[in-house]
């Protein structure tokens, strides 16, 4: 989904998805106690923090959520479409503030995309 918008929405070509990791063995961010053991712990989720393009540009999850420029807004927008009609569990940073930096993406067989 990512490569299919980057030319037509901000004029150049993917080059490379920068994630922030996928495997690790721990409980749901803010859980206490024995807690909800991650999608991470799976190995079922990894985080996206920004795409880099051909032409050099990274847009950054962090950086260019709220950015500005209409295009950048539009394109992440779509990225995080389609990645709910993908993946089962999509956090974004309008979820809350663990996920201001990244994309979470899980393959859980739920419908849940914030």
């Amino acid at each position: 989904g990512v490569q299919t918008c980057a030319l037509p929405i901000l004029g150049s070509e993917l080059a490379r998805v920068v994630t922030m990791g996928s495997y690790a063995c721990r409980n749901t961010i803010g859980t206490k106690g024995p807690g909800r053991r991650s999608g991470h712990a799976l190995a079922n989720a990894i985080d996206v923090a920004a795409f880099e393009l051909k032409d050099g540009r990274r847009i950054s999850i962090l950086r260019d959520w709220n950015s500005p420029d209409p295009d950048i807004r539009r394109f992440l927008a779509t990225i995080h479409t389609s990645a709910c009609r993908r993946f089962g569990t999509v956090l974004s940073p309008d979820f809350n503030a663990a996920h201001r930096d990244h994309l979470h993406l899980e393959d859980d067989g739920k419908r849940f995309c914030r």
